[in-house]
């Protein structure tokens, strides 16, 4: 089963993109991040056309996510994390998907910090790994796949001090993510290429991409079940270098 994150930066402006790396690279599952569109305008008929079912929790604007599977419809099993009635972002969904337990997340940015959005990161990340930590309770394969806005060390970004300022790099952000980490979460990404520098993400300014100035944001976190089966991971980077691309390349696993 091959299971990519990607966020897309607005599914409606980037469709051919989206469409174009369906039909080209195939995954069984993909979990969407950032699709600025509301649940009445997903493009539903376009993906199923492409060949894959879906799921989606939409906002009109801002965040959304989604979770996409070929020739089947995910199961849906969450939508939203708990313990916050108030938090009206849509952030996380979370589905089966031929035995596997499928999350696709888009945790928050936390720019500028510090400051109420910073604040909102951290409390968010609280509660997706006391989430997390239920699943793992669950004893079954769990992939937990997104946009996590956390860049865990100086290794996943190219040039460190021009980010000093921003909340991917601070130390409290990376601090949620070890403890979530901790809790026997795999980086698949890390696990397959522990001394490679793999970025998933390149700023549109800056002339970013060009020069290879990038970090690495976008994860798949694995539950020992999942783990166990975990065959090769890697990043479809040439997908960030076409037209109208998103700021992100899609990122995935193999699994047995």
């Amino acid at each position: 089963m091959k299971i990519a994150t990607y966020n897309v930066n607005g599914i409606k402006a980037r469709l051919p993109r989206l469409l174009e790396w369906l039909d080209e690279t195939k995954p069984d599952v993909a979990c969407l991040q950032e699709l600025k569109s509301s649940d009445e305008t997903f493009p539903e008929a376009d993906i199923r056309a492409a060949g894959y079912g879906a799921i989606w929790h939409g906002q009109k604007g801002f965040n959304g996510v989604a979770i996409l599977a070929r020739g089947d419809d995910p199961v849906e099993r969450l939508r939203g994390l708990p313990d916050d009635p108030d938090d009206t972002h849509s952030r996380y969904l979370e589905a089966e998907v031929e035995g596997v337990v499928i999350a696709s997340i888009y945790l928050p940015n936390g720019n500028p910090q510090p400051g109420p959005k910073f604040d909102y990161k951290l409390k968010w990340f609280d509660r997706l790994a006391a989430r997390a930590a239920v699943l793992l309770e669950q004893e079954l394969p769990t992939v937990l796949a997104g946009d996590y806005n956390v860049v865990p060390t100086d290794d996943d970004i190219w040039a460190p001090r021009g980010l000093q300022g921003d909340a991917l790099v601070q130390p409290e952000s990376r601090a949620a993510f070890r403890r979530f980490a901790a809790q026997g979460w795999t980086d698949a990404l890390d696990a397959r290429h522990p001394n490679e520098k793999m970025w998933t993400f390149w700023d549109y300014q800056m002339n970013a991409w060009p020069r290879d100035a990038g970090f690495r944001i976008d994860h798949l976190m694995l539950s020992a079940e999942a783990a166990d089966r975990l065959i090769d991971a890697g990043v479809d980077r040439d997908y960030r270098g076409r037209e109208k691309a998103s700021d992100h390349a899609p990122t995935w696993i193999t699994l047995r």
